[in-house]
Parts: C-alpha cells; sequence; structure tokens
C-alpha cells in the first residue's frame, strides 16, 4: 500500500495520465454547424496520438483494430490547444491496448481541463499487412 495515497485527493484536481504524445490546435475548418469541433476529429487526433505510442513499442507499422466508448464531457472551442495523452494498458502478443486523455488548454482563460478518454487497440503488422509479433526488450 502506498503511504502517500490520500483518499480524499482524488479528483480535487485533476491530472492528465499517461505521456504527451499530441498536441494541436482546433481549427475553423474542422466544426460543426455551432462552431464547436467535430467529435470525429477529436478521435482521430486521439487514434494519431495512439497510434504514435504504439509503433513505438512495437518498433514498426501498426494499425487501428479497435476503439471503445467515449463520452465528450464538453465541448471543444475552435482555437482551443488539445493535448493527447497515452498510457499503454496492456501489450499482447501482438497487440498493444491503450487509453488515451484529451485534455484542452483555453490560452484566453488560462483553463485546463479533460475532454474525453478511449480505450485503442493496435496490432502490429508488416510490410506487407500481415500480424506480426511484438519483440520487446528487455
Amino acid at each position: 500500500m502506498n503511504d502517500d495515497y490520500n483518499d480524499n485527493d482524488m479528483d480535487e484536481e485533476p491530472i492528465p495520465t499517461g505521456e504527451l504524445t499530441l498536441q494541436t490546435l482546433a481549427m475553423p475548418a474542422d466544426t460543426n454547424p455551432n462552431g464547436d469541433i467535430f467529435g470525429g476529429w477529436l478521435m482521430s487526433q486521439m487514434d494519431l496520438a495512439g497510434s504514435i505510442k504504439a509503433s513505438a513499442i512495437a518498433r514498426g507499422r501498426v494499425t487501428t483494430v479497435a476503439a471503445g466508448s467515449m463520452a465528450f464531457l464538453r465541448p471543444v472551442p475552435v482555437g482551443s490547444t488539445i493535448s493527447c495523452y497515452a498510457e499503454i494498458l496492456e501489450i499482447g502478443r501482438s497487440s498493444i491496448r491503450i487509453m488515451v486523455d484529451v485534455w484542452l488548454y483555453a490560452a484566453e482563460t488560462g483553463e485546463r481541463y479533460k475532454v474525453t478518454e478511449g480505450t485503442f487497440v493496435y496490432v502490429a503488422i508488416d510490410d506487407n499487412g500481415r500480424t506480426r509479433s511484438i519483440q520487446l526488450s528487455r
């Protein structure tokens, strides 16, 4: 048991988990009719972040085979900086399961908050697109 853990500190000031893997700016071309960023655009950024992390672990080409459910907690306004944090959940023989958290930074207010999270599964593939084993260094 960790002696530093304090049950009272949970969720008082949430912070991103995982490693900052991708950071980008939400642009006007990516908006819906209400002027907020499309959820599909956000999901594609998450997939990119997860694949960057998975490719590094697999030491090569990977393909996305699954994306878990997501709940969009807040809309993302144009001009926001979004940061995708990737955390390895599991490494199998040829697959990698990664949790991607998305955080938004609003420059005008200095506010930072979580927008969404999702689990993505990637499979290592060879140059012919066939599944290959992941060789982990020891």
